[in-house]
């Protein structure tokens, strides 16, 4: 058995990141440990290895902010008609099972996946889908993770792409881009043109219950098929979306 990461480091971020994207990490070290230790326990520094105590870190992180995992209570507050779940509502069995990559690395940014286009992936990987299979969509973009620009690059997946997986059993779907969705900006100007509704967040907002893994980091390293898909979020309570230590894992 080897294991990919797929994920992304949780790493404190650049200056002149917009707030809601922000992650800030305080980091204490071994020396503020074992000042903590003599005033909670007063036991002093001379008593402990190497006059070290504990090291320690306090992370402010946003849900959305990493390589994470949508919940539907995300995309809108009902999905088809019911209370859409959260988080940690989500049966733990959707986030393991038999993870398939699809190649769109020939596709430009903002020009979303089609329906005829994913069929077109999903066979050329080689693999009949069924329930409980987990689809990556590999575009690339992970190259681009560290710069400003990194969330209005990649293709995305169009709204009925995603019913077409849905359809056949995918709950699961992941992409190693900002977003599932093409870049916001691209939609934004499309939805103002046309004024109308199903343009802008088109795949997020297509009244599915399915989650999506965003953010994800080396599908360049997974074969087609042939492997699983590990992506359990933290247990958030209420959260629309988690963080999770995304990997895959060759049979």
């Amino acid at each position: 058995m080897r294991i990919i990461d797929l994920s992304a480091p949780i790493a404190p971020s650049p200056e002149g990141t917009p707030a809601f994207q922000r992650n800030d990490i305080d980091y204490y070290d071994h020396r503020d440990g074992a000042a903590a230790i003599e005033e909670l326990y007063g036991v002093p520094s001379r008593l402990l290895r190497d006059g070290e105590g504990w090291s320690r870190e306090t992370v402010t992180l946003g849900t959305h902010n990493s390589t994470h995992v949508d919940a539907p209570y995300h995309y809108n507050s009902t999905i088809q008609g019911r209370p859409a779940q959260t988080i940690d509502e989500l049966p733990l069995e959707r986030f393991f099972g038999p993870g398939v990559v699809v190649d769109m690395t020939h596709k430009a940014d903002g020009d979303a996946v089609t329906a005829e286009e994913m069929e077109a992936g999903i066979a050329a990987a080689g693999r009949d889908l069924a329930a409980g299979d987990i689809v990556l969509v590999h575009t690339g973009r992970d190259a681009f993770i560290k710069e400003r620009d990194y969330m209005d690059r990649g293709c995305g997946v169009s709204a009925e792409a995603t019913r077409w997986l849905y359809e056949r059993g995918v709950r699961v779907m992941g992409i190693d881009a900002w977003g599932w969705d093409a870049p916001l900006h691209i939609q934004a100007k499309e939805a103002l043109a046309r004024d109308e509704q199903g343009i802008y967040w088109a795949a997020h907002q297509c009244d599915l219950p399915y989650s999506q893994i965003e953010r994800l980091t080396n599908l360049a390293a997974l074969p087609p098929t042939g492997f699983h898909v590990a992506c359990f979020p933290l247990k958030i309570k209420g959260g629309s979306a988690a963080p999770g230590r995304v990997v895959g894992i060759l049979d």
